[in-house]
């Protein structure tokens, strides 16, 4: 008879919980800790029902996202180049991204988050970034991303600035939510 260990999965801090509003540190050397860090990230992430999850979710303060954004091939040609590139890749580890806006566009969609548990709201974002970013193996990124990819990096990057979604909705939208979030705080 053959047993699988079953991997590990890590507690997801939720909505209140200091760590989720600091500034991460950048990580300076990709080492065994952290892709090791990054693997139990994923598996957490896959466990949670979850399409991204940023290193302060589980409680450390570094510069690491994990995307698992489902990847589908049909209308590719409308893609930019960042999801040509990357959502083959899923899931995707991605160190020390930063994103800049590429454009003045934005779009309105509902986001979630796995540390303000069932509540969605609508958030404004840019509709392309530029991600500059470092994969486990080294490999360097440098790759101008749009769609739902866009908004997942925008929404995961905010987590390594210390920034929750509902931070930055706007009044409208926030106020919708604000019963929702003070009651996710009197359970912690």
């Amino acid at each position: 008879m053959i047993f699988f260990k079953k991997k590990k999965v890590l507690e997801i801090k939720i909505y209140g919980d200091p760590v989720l509003n600091k500034q991460t540190k950048r990580i300076e050397n990709i080492d065994d800790s952290i892709i090791a860090l990054a693997d139990t990230m994923i598996t957490t992430m896959k466990e949670a029902d979850g399409v991204g999850l940023a290193a302060p979710q589980i409680g450390e303060s570094i510069s690491l996202i994990i995307l698992g954004i489902p990847y589908n091939s049909e209308n590719m040609a409308q893609r930019t180049p960042g999801e040509i590139l990357l959502l083959p890749q899923m899931p995707l580890v991605l160190v020390n991204p930063e994103l800049t806006p590429t454009t003045n566009v934005t779009s309105t969609a509902e986001e979630g988050c796995l540390s303000v548990p069932e509540i969605y709201a609508k958030v404004v974002r840019p509709e392309k970034v530029m991600l500059s970013a470092e994969q486990l193996d080294g490999n360097k990124i440098n790759i101008e991303c749009g769609g739902f990819l866009a908004r997942a990096l925008q929404h995961e990057c905010d987590h390594l600035n210390g920034i929750l979604f509902p931070e930055i909705l706007e009044e409208e939208e926030l106020d919708k939510i604000k019963p929702m979030l003070k009651k996710i705080k009197k359970k912690r």
